[in-house]
């Protein structure tokens, strides 16, 4: 076994590989950029190497530079994570030539299966089922509209050697095949290095189950049942969990065996991922194989007991695998969700800055359920615009998929994030949509189910009563507080009014308080009323309170007048009032938003790539304005309605954070 392995690779995906090769008594070796000089990666290997500039074309995707740190170091081994070079043959070749161990497959399934066009190509000689497409090479935008128009719209236009998202399109005509062509193209050459395309017919409402295989280089294959990964946006997965609920045993069966077959037709070494789409009739079709491992590897491992890392690891090092089909059952039920840096209210858009606050839910026990959270950062880092926009992915894991969703839910209310935007609101209202927790979705979930865009949640009224309870229980506690600081009473308790109007999400309630040593009876002025327990002290950002001995989970924050509270994917302003301050408030005229309507504001922290109008243009509804890059995404601004540019304020090449006002239009 090795005595010391480098890991090519940053954030959480670093972070787990040392922590199986640290249980498995192996020295570590991280390298860095001069972004990343105080990630957590760094400060958990055994030893850190620093690599270059923070854009990762000058730093972590530059082989020499990773091979004068193996070299440097004496590593014996190299965990390639995914993305970067994880499925770069010439970083495979590199380290073959070095007489260093690749933990993954050999260069030529890299080859064979990282070509999108070839691996297609190979799946089918292998009797695997594949989607209708052009396999060959496209010159130009105008050639990608003709053979879409052949194939037949919508299609799927895609980077060859692409992946996590990154230089895919859908067209549904040809004007958004020729966009889509030219985007595609850009995003593979600043991602990947290489600007291929393909194009093959897009299934409509297809579920995205995947296949993990682990193969050894004794010619032992094995399938590790699949995982469904149908909730996405931009083509990037969000919300994984394993198994399916939607395939049976015979279906789990063929796509497995298909899986092995493909992976043993091109000499498949290590752990692996072949894709499917799958339709509403179970038909399932080749869509890719990930030559690494995958992102959403912990829901198989909390399913099987399997670390695939310390698999990886041990067929690096020539073992046989000590695990055989037989050997692979299905334990409970697992989810994934990604913790993205990204803004839900502003088209999951990506947001940078500093984690003024990070605080995970506990790993471990919770419940009758299990929390596991992969990260790579800290409370007081900051997140790049030079990297993936991914916090954590935050995994649980139940007796049955109801287990597991409750589960998740507790964790995403108990996940503290603070200083940059992020979606768990949006999780926690996937995880609590009715088609999602029937297990009735498919990739086009996001865009069916929040069409105009995720505008928050609109909680139901026993959920707002529960709250508003809650809310009222606190409040007093924070008055109490307020009068033993102020000095201004001896009996503070005793001088607290117990009278109080709570307003949240358009709604009013009255209420009367009565405490007691134990916790609070909160009556409402309707009759009913809710039993509130729970240790809740002022400042506290968490609050863990008992409604009627139901848990409820909120992060909470103070507003004059009450508080800012945040519960499954509700944010809410909630204010508590006497019933005086109540009236007045009503008085009060509503604060008017500014009128920007005139302006094309930069949607997040980003770089100008093109400006497709000038001063004086007449711009017509849904025409593309500019593109702007940001986290290696590349987004194209629309117009929204018909008007004249009158000024542009910002060209190619220029950085702009939120809110930068790019043109304005008369």
């Amino acid at each position: 076994m090795f005595n010391k392995i480098l890991i090519a690779n940053r954030g959480e995906i670093a972070c787990r590989v040392i922590k199986t090769a640290r249980e498995m008594g192996i020295a570590t070796v991280a390298i860095y950029s001069d972004a990343d000089k105080n990630a957590l990666h760094v400060e958990m290997a055994d030893e850190a190497v620093h690599i270059g500039p923070a854009p990762a074309n000058q730093s972590y995707i530059v082989i020499d530079k990773v091979m004068a740190a193996i070299r440097e170091t004496g590593a014996e081994a190299v965990h390639p994570g995914y993305g970067f070079l994880s499925e770069n043959p010439k970083f495979a070749e590199a380290l073959e030539a070095e007489g260093v161990a690749f933990i993954g497959p050999p260069k030529g399934a890299i080859e064979a299966m990282g070509d999108k066009i070839t691996s297609k190509k190979l799946a089918q000689e292998a009797g695997v089922n594949t989607v209708p497409g052009y396999m060959g090479l496209i010159e130009d935008a105008e050639e990608a509209v003709k053979i879409s128009t052949e194939i037949g719209y919508p299609v799927m236009i895609k980077a060859s050697a692409g992946g996590g998202g990154k230089g895919m399109r859908i067209a549904w005509s040809d004007e958004e095949a020729r966009e889509g062509f030219q985007s595609s193209k850009n995003e593979a050459a600043n991602s990947f290095g290489d600007d291929r395309i393909f194009i093959e017919k897009f299934v409509t409402q297809p579920r995205h189950i995947e296949i993990q295989v682990l193969a050894d280089s004794h010619g032992n294959c094995i399938y590790l049942n699949e995982r469904e990964c149908s909730i996405q946006r931009r083509n990037q997965k969000v919300i994984e969990e394993a198994p399916s609920p939607f395939l049976d045993e015979a279906t789990r069966r063929k796509m497995g065996e298909q899986a092995c077959a493909l992976a043993k037709a091109v000499g498949y070494t290590s752990a692996g991922t072949v894709e499917f789409i799958v339709d509403g009739e179970k038909n399932f079709y080749f869509l890719e194989m990930n030559t690494r491992l995958q992102v959403e590897h912990p829901v198989t491992e909390l399913i099987t007991g399997i670390d695939l890392v310390e698999q990886m690891i041990r067929v690096a090092g020539g073992e046989a695998l000590s695990i055989a089909q037989g050997d692979v059952g299905i334990k409970g039920w697992a989810m994934e969700s990604r913790l993205y840096a990204e803004d839900p209210y502003r088209n999951f858009l990506p947001s940078i800055g500093r984690l003024t606050r990070y605080r995970p839910p506990e790993e471990g026990p919770l419940g009758e359920g299990v929390v596991r959270n992969d990260t790579g950062v800290f409370e007081g880092g900051e997140i790049s615009m030079y990297y993936d926009p991914m916090i954590a992915k935050l995994c649980t894991w139940g007796q049955d998929r109801a287990s597991a969703i409750e589960t998740m839910r507790t964790a995403l209310d108990a996940f503290e994030v603070e200083g940059i935007g992020h979606n768990l609101p949006f999780l926690s209202a996937v995880m609590d949509h009715p088609k999602f927790a029937a297990g009735d979705m498919t990739t086009a979930f996001i865009a069916e189910e929040y069409p105009e865009g995720f505008g928050g949640v609109a909680l139901e009224a026993a959920a707002l009563r529960r709250i508003a309870a809650a809310t009222a229980a606190m409040n007093r506690i924070a008055e109490i507080r307020r009068a033993r600081i102020s000095g201004r009473l001896d009996n503070h308790e005793r001088h607290v009014g117990s009278d109080w109007n709570v307003t949240l999400q358009g709604e009013s309630f009255d209420v009367t308080v009565e405490a007691d040593p134990e916790g609070a009876t909160v009556r409402f002025a309707d009759g009913g009323s809710h039993r509130v327990t729970g240790g809740w002290t002022p400042g506290d950002a968490l609050a863990r309170m008992q409604i009627d001995g139901a848990p409820l989970i909120m992060k909470v924050g103070k507003i004059s007048g009450g508080f800012r509270i945040r519960s499954r994917g509700a944010d809410l302003k909630v204010h508590v009032r006497t019933p005086r301050q109540a009236d007045l408030a009503r008085l009060m005229p509503e604060r008017e938003a500014p009128d920007t309507s005139k302006m094309l504001l930069c949607p997040m922290p980003g770089l100008i790539v093109s400006v497709n109008v000038a001063e004086g243009d007449e711009v017509q509804e849904g025409q593309a304005l500019c593109t702007v890059e940001a986290m290696k995404m590349e987004n194209i601004l629309r117009a929204e309605k018909k008007a004249v540019v009158s000024k542009i304020n910002a060209g190619p090449g220029d950085s702009l954070a939120v809110d930068d006002v790019i043109m304005e239009f008369e």
